[in-house]
């Protein structure tokens, strides 16, 4: 058994590879990453291909030979790469999927871009049935069109494919800087522009919250997802005889409440916060598919997820890194 990663050293690849190593359930499986801008170290287990997969041949080498492909490069908002890249890169490897003698399953992991993040109002529940709804810009494009062409792929040559869509991955402190009034704020908003610069300022000396509210006037309800439990979704359905040729949600249970982060922050730490109005809406995935097909069970809720990135402690060989704003 040979998995393919792309973006192996990105913020999920590399956890993905790490406990897929040592899931005894794969021990005999060997990892083929797929590495750009960045290497992992070799070894009997782990081998690497270098280049961009919007080069067809990069593409083909990295297939040669493989079953599992687990899809996870992407760009963000980078027009001059997304069509090479998303695009093109991923027709490349479905092209070398669907001709290999030793292919068995492509998971793709998408995003909740597809389906409009918190730019669109949603009547209910946000299922996997819910069509595409791309908000501005060419990431949440890109993450319609790797869904739709991985799934024409499915129905074209019937190859078995999964998408597991996850909205945004938090991991180690990224839940405190996606709070942050500094230059040090990871994501969006960034919450300094959004009031004036002498606010912005003590704000973020005294690690003041952003309550945002949605366009309701309510406290906004926004998806979420630990890297690790992502990851064990991802382990989960990686040869789930009844994840071929299903989309599944992988979020928290329920989605962080901004009005409960400042109350939760308050309590324990006694933080304050500041309301920030805003136009977006509330929405709240729902990931009883994953849960239902998979046997899967987040283990993060809003309390675990605050306290686990407020408690982080970074030392001198754990910088802090973004490799991607969000």
């Amino acid at each position: 058994m040979l998995i393919l990663v792309t973006g192996a050293t990105g913020k999920v690849g590399r956890v993905f590879i790490d406990a897929l190593r040592a899931d005894p359930k794969w021990k005999a499986a060997k990892i083929r990453a797929l590495c750009h801008n960045r290497a992992l170290p070799e070894d009997e287990r782990l081998s690497v291909v270098k280049g961009s997969i919007a080069d067809r041949a990069v593409a083909e080498a990295a297939m040669r030979d493989v079953t599992h492909v687990v899809h996870l490069a992407t760009c963000k908002e980078t027009p001059e790469d997304v069509v090479d890249v998303a695009v093109g890169g991923l027709f490349w490897l479905l092209e070398a999927f669907r001709q290999s003698k030793t292919a068995q399953r492509f998971m793709l992991i998408g995003g909740d871009a597809a389906i409009g993040h918190f730019f669109y109002r949603h009547p209910g529940p946000i299922t996997e049935a819910v069509p595409h709804m791309a908000y501005p810009g060419c990431y949440a494009l890109s993450k319609v069109l790797e869904e739709v062409m991985l799934q024409q792929t499915i129905i074209q040559y019937g190859i078995d494919g999964c998408t597991l869509r996850a909205p945004w991955i938090m991991e180690k402190d990224d839940f405190k800087y996606t709070l942050s009034f500094g230059d040090d704020v990871f994501g969006g908003p960034v919450w300094k522009d959004l009031v004036p610069a002498a606010d912005a300022k003590r704000y973020a000396e005294s690690g003041t919250v952003p309550l945002l509210l949605d366009a309701d006037g309510k406290p906004l309800k926004r998806n979420f997802v630990h890297v690790t439990d992502l990851v064990a979704a991802m382990i989960a359905a990686l040869d789930h005889p009844k994840a071929k040729h299903q989309l599944f949600n992988i979020c928290m249970d329920v989605p962080v409440d901004y009005g409960a982060v400042a109350q939760h922050l308050q309590k324990t730490r006694g933080l304050p916060s500041v309301e920030i109005p805003s136009d977006y809406h509330s929405n709240w995935m729902d990931n009883s598919k994953a849960k239902y097909f998979l046997g899967w069970r987040p283990a993060y809720d809003l309390t675990k997820l605050i306290d686990a990135a407020y408690d982080y402690k970074r030392g001198a060989d754990d910088p802090r890194k973004i490799w991607y704003p969000g």
